[in-house]
């Protein structure tokens, strides 16, 4: 068995990205929400687009006001007033000033924003009764955040709300971005019926597939659902084959063990395949299975445009298929979608436990369970019930998974143990 570090290593070695120059799409602005930007974005404008006011209040030359006070206001003539959006029309001249409003140009000959609440008005004449500290004072000079033709944004940004404002104020209507990661997704046995069949004795009802489409809809994939595929060499064979031409990254659950019927292994040998993990020291989900399929192009004629495809076998237990999509499969995935190093993750906390845990020490062991942040320090609370991983039952809020290594049998409650943040 491998470590888990020795087979997160492997998987992320494993996991290519997608090509920055096949794998990208042109959207509109909006449509970008949430996707992965596929190329350097430079705007042809500086920002801010050109000097402007800070502050309600007026337009001044530092000159005229750099020694007034309440007792010796300056006394300035108003010649303009500038909304926000307004072209300045005047000058200001020595002794003058024009009211100026947040966001506004700057008018030519104005160096200096006094705000109105150190100022009071007299008809056209305005008392200036607190010299500024120093010239400038709250004007927001042209280029001062952004200079023009430099880099905005880099690839393997996500783009969200904030990034979309600035994609917006640089008039970046139509973004590169890379194309959704397909990943096929099925569920393997003969005793699974889906959630919409009548169960009868024996029978198990299929959450996996379900609970693994959601999480990979929900981080801007896209899950191909393929179905149970019975127990049979032959309908395991044409469903991992179709699988792995469609799809980017192929997931299946069950048929990873050493049962009579889990062929998995054998057929994805098979099918040209290269597998490189069997089975990982964790708990839950030993069973690990992952491959690799370097696909010819001309070959497979795919419709999609990456050449590799990574396979996850993951175990059938649900708690099981879980914790190791968390822990291996997402961030190899988030990697191949052609995220940033920095955001593949996995992200792991310092937390204080409510309550003891254990382990038997022989696997590192993963306890679900709710992570917290409570007065800027994370606590970790384990999930009620048994640490069981046929019991998807308490998986329910899970937000964490507490570590012990193999090394460890219990943490006392009250020390601080490594959480898995978990993503969705």
């Amino acid at each position: 068995m491998l470590s888990v570090k020795e087979a997160e290593s492997i998987v992320l070695n494993l996991a290519a990205p997608l090509d920055s120059q096949r794998d990208v799409e042109i959207v509109d602005l909006l449509a970008a929400s949430g996707r992965i930007l596929a190329a350097p974005v430079t705007g042809s404008l500086d920002f801010p687009y050109w000097d402007n006011s800070a502050m309600d209040g007026y337009a001044v030359r530092f000159a005229d006001v750099e020694n007034c006070s309440a007792d010796k206001p300056a006394v300035l003539e108003i010649v303009e007033e500038i909304p926000a959006g307004y072209l300045p029309q005047c000058t200001v001249q020595s002794s003058q000033a024009a009211r100026i409003f947040t966001g506004a140009m700057m008018p030519d000959g104005a160096d200096t924003v006094v705000m109105q609440e150190e100022t009071r008005r007299e008809g056209d004449r305005i008392f200036i009764l607190v010299s500024p500290e120093k010239p400038q004072a709250f004007v927001r000079h042209k280029g001062a955040f952004y200079q023009a033709e430099t880099t905005l944004l880099t690839p393997g940004t996500v783009i969200n709300a904030p990034e979309i404002a600035v994609l917006a104020t640089a008039q970046c209507i139509q973004v590169p971005v890379y194309r959704r990661l397909r990943v096929a997704i099925f569920s393997t046995g003969d005793e699974l019926v889906s959630p919409d069949q009548p169960l009868v004795p024996g029978k198990l009802v299929d959450s996996n597939q379900y609970a693994l489409t959601v999480l990979l809809a929900q981080m801007g994939f896209e899950p191909l659902r393929f179905g149970i595929v019975p127990d049979s060499q032959d309908a395991l064979t044409k469903a991992i084959a179709q699988a792995i031409y469609t799809a980017d990254a192929v997931i299946s659950t069950g048929g990873v063990s050493v049962g009579d019927y889990d062929y998995i292994e054998d057929i994805l040998t098979e099918l040209q395949g290269k597998v490189h993990i069997s089975s990982v020291a964790i708990k839950p989900g030993k069973p690990l299975t992952v491959a690799a399929f370097k696909r010819d192009k001309k070959e497979y004629n795919s419709p999609i445009a990456s050449s590799d495809c990574l396979y996850f076998g993951l175990p059938g237990n649900p708690v099981s298929a879980l914790v190791c999509c968390w822990r291996f499969v997402v961030p190899a995935l988030r990697k191949m979608a052609g995220l940033g190093a920095e955001a593949w993750g996995p992200e792991f906390v310092k937390a204080r436990c409510h309550s003891e845990l254990r382990s038997h020490g022989s696997r590192e062991t993963y306890v679900w369970g709710k992570l917290h942040l409570v007065a800027g320090a994370w606590e970790f609370e384990p999930a009620s019930g048994s640490q069981n991983s046929a019991n998807l039952i308490n998986l329910a809020h899970t937000s964490g998974l507490a570590v012990l290594s193999a090394s460890e049998t219990s943490i006392c409650s009250g020390e601080f143990v490594e959480v898995l943040k978990v993503s969705y």
